[in-house]
Order: C-alpha cells, then structure tokens, then sequence
C-alpha cells in the first residue's frame, strides 16, 4: 500500500546544495518523489551556528511503515556522513544532512524512538514554509489547522530566503 510522507531536508556542514541532491537520490530508493519545494536558505534556529542551513520539504509514495522509513532515513543520513552527537548544553549541533519525518498520510504516533506528525513543525518558520509551497491546504492532524494557518502564526520569526 502507498504512503504519502512529507520530509524536511537540512544542511548546514559543506556543500550544502550537493547534500540535499544527494539526499533526494537516496530517497528515490525507498519511495518515489512526487513534489519538491525549493530549497531555501535559513537562519539556524535555536542554536549557535555559523553556517546557515539550505531546507527542502519533499513528498515521498513508500510502501515503508512509518518505523521502516526512520530507520531508512538514519541510514541515508549516516551515508552522507550525518554524525549524531548532543551539544554539551543538550542543543542541536551542525550536521552535514538532517531528515525529519513531518507528515505521514494522516497518522498521528507516538513512539519512544518517532512522534508523527513533527511535534515542533507549528513552530518552525523553515519547515511551514517549504511545506506551505508543497501543500498549503493540508491540515494538521492534531491541531486541525491548515499549513498556510500554521505559518501565518507560526512564531519563529528567523530570517528565511528561497534561493
């Protein structure tokens, strides 16, 4: 059965344009890509970084569960060189690539290891705004509001461009 799952790209470490290709390539092994939003240059948000970071949301058809597809996405993410370490401080730190599950169809989880939908989506401007572009009309499972509602209130007022 097909899936239809929104995922959010990040990188701040590199060639950051050449790790979103290179991430999509990856990703057409699991599924097919349907939409992508243009990748857009974002301020780093809740953490000290000097490079700031390019974003794309893509649409993904997979026949992957939602657990099947995190452990697929870790896999890529580490096969483009995505270390996995905590700030000292408990913060986010750079990364070459970053794939966060937002939607799955309609499905709400939560799980020790995955929360679907992405339980801070609503306070990210980088994730509303390239979600937006994909599919402003979809509604939020949980707080039943639509993309286009979620980034017109969204709080995070950090500085976005679409490149």
């Amino acid at each position: 059965m097909k899936h239809r799952a929104y995922l959010l790209l990040g990188s701040n470490i590199g060639d950051r344009a050449a790790q979103i290709e290179a991430a999509n390539g990856k990703l057409k092994a699991i599924g097919r890509l349907t939409a992508k939003s243009g990748i857009y240059k974002t301020e780093p948000w809740e953490m000290d970084a000097s490079q700031w970071f390019f974003n794309q949301v893509v649409e993904l058809e997979t026949n992957d569960l939602p657990q099947e597809l995190l452990e697929h996405i870790l896999e890529i993410e580490q096969s483009l060189g995505r270390v996995r370490s905590s700030d000292p401080s408990g913060g986010y730190t750079s990364r070459t690539i970053d794939i966060d599950i937002l939607y799955y169809d309609e499905e709400v989880l939560d799980s020790a290891s995955l929360t679907i939908p992405h339980p801070r989506i609503q306070d990210r401007r980088f994730a509303l705004a390239p979600m937006v572009e994909l599919n402003a009309s979809y509604v939020h499972p949980v707080l039943h509001q639509s993309q286009f509602e979620l980034l017109k209130i969204c709080p995070d007022q950090s500085f976005l461009e679409l490149l």
